[in-house]
């Protein structure tokens, strides 16, 4: 029997309320399953650490994480520790460190879930979102000069290698071809005229290696608007880091919010492991109330095991959750029900 071993990171505010039910969810399928068993070990690490400890992680936090399978992260972020401490500390050195450089989002509306786009049928929102994850905009590259005084100036470089380039584009058309759908690429080149005219033009070299899929390019402002008037031209996506975070939160906003919002950082080569976390941040302000939505870190389940190669899984998971959306019997306020944090995840269970 296959024994996959999870690194648990519940992190801040409802990342510990959320994250039980999903590894709840989790190990049940286990269970039924039979043929594969799940060993977590959890780790307390977050914004609660650091105002102990001084650190976001342990010292040795990366070492220890690099012979898991995976990582099943809540949330970062609470008040009292600055959000790049917080960001940069944890989610972005794990990200970094373990080469996680595919960011993985679906945006898709399930049946049942709230869209705020009127007259869009189900089928027209089904986006996949591959993100640049190691580099671009986010690589941490600058300068801070004359801190303080009246000629401050503060720089911040984006990093845009080839290297890096290419296999997101890469993986982004494999992902195109084996889905049988279209590709879209995301940039704006006609502003950002070094990073985004070298984007535009890798993306157009790797495009000749597949000539069965239909490609799309769109500047980041027309993007954003054709997913509001159009979200039906989207099928998979690719694009820079920051403008994959941002377009990711617009298209989790379609579909249905926050808590629906799913997210794998992938190391497709496995030289590492990936980490999945639901989206939606830490959400202090509900953070002990048992009323977070934990939809998303089960959808995050749901991508953990189609990275395992469970893919039936993934699918009778997602379906699950879109069963309880459709019944309207346990849903968390946000998505306006009464019920707790762990009575949607029961239903969910009961589903599976």
């Amino acid at each position: 029997m296959k024994t996959w071993k999870i690194a648990v990171i519940p992190g801040d505010g409802v990342g510990p309320e959320v994250v039980a039910e999903g590894m709840k969810l989790l190990k049940q399928v286990a269970r039924m399953d039979g043929a594969f068993a799940v060993e977590d070990i959890w780790f307390p690490w977050g914004c609660e650490y650091y105002l102990k400890r001084g650190r976001m992680m342990d010292e040795d936090g990366m070492e220890r994480l690099k012979d898991f399978d995976a990582i099943f992260l809540g949330a970062v972020g609470a008040p009292g520790v600055p959000d790049h401490i917080s960001l940069w500390d944890l989610l972005l050195t794990i990200r970094k460190g373990f080469d996680q450089y595919v960011n993985l989002r679906p945006v898709k509306l399930l049946s049942g879930a709230p869209c705020p786009l009127k007259g869009v049928k189900k089928e027209e929102v089904n986006m996949t979102f591959i993100r640049e994850n190691s580099e671009g905009e986010y690589a941490g590259s600058g300068s801070w000069l004359y801190r303080g005084k009246p000629q401050e100036v503060v720089i911040q470089d984006g990093v845009f290698s080839r290297a890096g380039c290419e296999r997101i584009i890469r993986y982004a058309f494999e992902t195109a071809r084996r889905e049988r759908r279209s590709l879209t690429s995301v940039s704006k080149a006609n502003a950002l005229n070094y990073s985004m005219v070298f984007w535009d033009q890798i993306f157009d070299e790797v495009s000749r290696e597949y000539p069965d899929v239909e490609t799309h390019a769109y500047l980041v402002d027309a993007a954003s608007m054709f997913m509001v008037k159009d979200p039906g031209r989207f099928e998979v996506v690719v694009t820079s880091n920051l403008f994959g975070d941002i377009l990711t939160d617009l298209g989790a906003a379609i579909a249905g919010g926050m808590g629906l919002a799913a997210g794998a950082n992938l190391n497709p080569e496995r030289r590492y492991p990936s980490m999945f976390e639901p989206i939606h941040g830490s959400a202090p302000d509900i953070a002990g109330r048992g009323i977070a939505n934990p939809m998303a870190a089960v959808w995050s389940v749901s991508q953990m095991l189609d990275f395992f190669g469970y893919e039936e899984w993934g699918a009778r998971i997602l379906a699950a959750i879109e069963r309880v959306l459709v019944k309207g019997e346990a849903l968390t306020p946000d998505l306006g029900g009464t019920s707790s944090t762990q009575e949607v995840g029961n239903a969910i269970l009961k589903e599976i």
